[in-house]
């Protein structure tokens, strides 16, 4: 009998978690100790539980934006390899479960469960201490190192950072190898209110002698990486210099790109991912498929490589998630972000007029993002996403209005707090050949998502 999707299966742990829908509410009970940058409590947690994550291999992934599409990729294509695969990734879409992955499937509910109560005494006890409760993220990482490293046994983990790097609890771990994708204005409230400063914690996960692909492009935070990859003595793998990737066409289901670099050169590979930052994400994942041949006599063929790429899939990015009528949905919450989904749909998607639904969190970069996107939308609606810390509807309105007058542009600027009334909407300002989009924060993506596509509601979060 398959009891993972029973909630109410009962624990055998006497006085412990009960089911899956206790263990994740305590897991995610954690979240009131907020974001604590450090490694204090997850070097004791991992030192308790004997250090598990010494038995792992591991990709780690960090950067702005592209961090999932790099990691989906790099699944996907390892899979087909025939490699077990573990990834870790975060926030999540739809259910808790979905951060947790082995060969591309969920962790069950009842293993997720037996983990939590493995964890909860461990967690307690530091919560005793003067270094106070590890946090929810710190929980949900140690729990994911012991999936891999006492449940699935994967050949390769890949491992996505939660915010920067430097501090961020995934860098508990060494890797095989580092990925940094870009630098971009994010997180300043926790990470720097500079460029260089964010890039010096995303370098933070460069270790000794550990090789690093990165597709970082600003120059000043590209200073930094390098700076960091020759100190730590690792081989540095750079967009534009040791691999590049070319355009060979794009629609609005798929595009193709040659991939050339050090080691080899591909003539076509495609994607179902749009946006030409997607080409720049697969380079980096082929680049870190690449890297790894060489060190870790990695075994994937062309053909597996092909497959993988064009078969990735990560919800909520310029996922096309209705085609009659059309409905885009891309997570666009900041200025890189909102930047490539202008570009996108300036240069992939046809439409004869464009109309626009957003709603973000209140700690986001808002006028930098509206910077991007209102000058091409006719009609945008703002609402305000079903999370705590959203962005209230009227106040980013009204930014909107003020910064249309400053940019010279006039969309028609509709307010609805209301995210499922600011849908319907939005729906019903797109005539046949107009494209309606929602984007912002991934917590609306999340509920968008699952609604339009009558999915369970979103169990969204960190």
């Amino acid at each position: 009998m398959n009891i993972a999707a029973n909630n109410d299966n009962r624990s055998a742990v006497p006085g412990g978690l009960a089911t899956y829908g206790e263990a994740r509410d305590w897991i995610e009970s954690l979240i009131s100790f907020g974001v604590r940058p450090g490694m204090e409590r997850i070097q004791l947690l991992m030192e308790r539980l004997g250090h598990p994550e010494r038995r792992l291999r591991f990709i780690h992934v960090a950067g702005t934006n592209g961090k999932g599409s790099v990691c989906a990729y790099l699944t996907e294509t390892l899979v087909r390899g025939g490699y077990d695969t573990g990834t870790f990734t975060s926030p999540f879409i739809t259910k808790f479960t979905n951060r947790f992955r082995y060969n591309g499937q969920d962790i069950d509910e009842d293993t997720l469960l037996r983990l939590s109560n493995e964890l909860k005494p461990l967690v307690d006890e530091i919560a005793a201490t003067e270094l106070g409760s590890p946090t929810m993220f710190e929980v949900s990482t140690a729990l994911a190192i012991l999936y891999f490293a006492k449940v699935t046994y994967p050949d390769y983990v890949v491992w996505e950072t939660g915010m920067g790097g430097r501090l961020d609890v995934t860098n508990i771990v060494t890797p095989v190898l580092s990925i940094i994708t870009n630098v971009g204005h994010d997180h300043m409230d926790m990470l720097g209110d500079s460029i260089t400063a964010i890039a010096r914690e995303k370098a933070g996960i460069i270790k000794p002698g550990v090789p690093v692909v990165s597709t970082v492009e600003d120059p000043e935070a590209l200073e930094i990486i390098r700076e960091a990859a020759h100190l730590s003595k690792s081989t540095l793998y750079q967009l534009g210099e040791q691999f590049s990737e070319t355009l060979i066409e794009a629609s609005e289901s798929k595009q193709s790109f040659t991939f050339k670099g050090m080691f080899s050169e591909i003539n076509s590979l495609s994607l179902s991912l749009g946006g030409a930052h997607q080409r720049k994400n697969a380079a980096a994942a082929v680049m870190a498929l690449e890297v790894l041949r060489q060190y870790n006599a990695l075994l994937i063929d062309d053909e597996q490589l092909q497959d993988g790429l064009l078969l990735a899939q990560w919800p909520g990015r310029l996922e096309m998630v209705r085609q009659e009528p059309r409905l885009l949905l891309d997570g666009a919450h900041n200025p890189e972000g909102a930047e490539s989904l202008a570009t996108a749909l300036r240069e992939v998607y046809t439409h004869d007029r464009l109309h626009v639904m957003i709603g973000m969190l209140e700690n986001k970069n808002h006028r930098d993002v509206l910077r991007h996107i209102l000058p091409i939308v006719d009609t945008f609606v703002v609402t305000q996403p079903a999370f705590r810390k959203a962005k209230s509807a009227s106040a980013l309105a009204e930014l909107a209005r003020e910064m249309s007058e400053e940019l010279g542009v006039s969309p028609e600027i509709i307010t609805e707090p209301d995210w499922k009334e600011a849908l319907r909407r939005l729906e019903q300002a797109a005539a046949p050949g107009d494209l309606p989009v929602v984007t912002g924060t991934l917590y609306l993506i999340a509920d968008v998502r699952a609604y339009v596509l009558g999915l369970p509601e979103s169990e969204k979060g960190w």
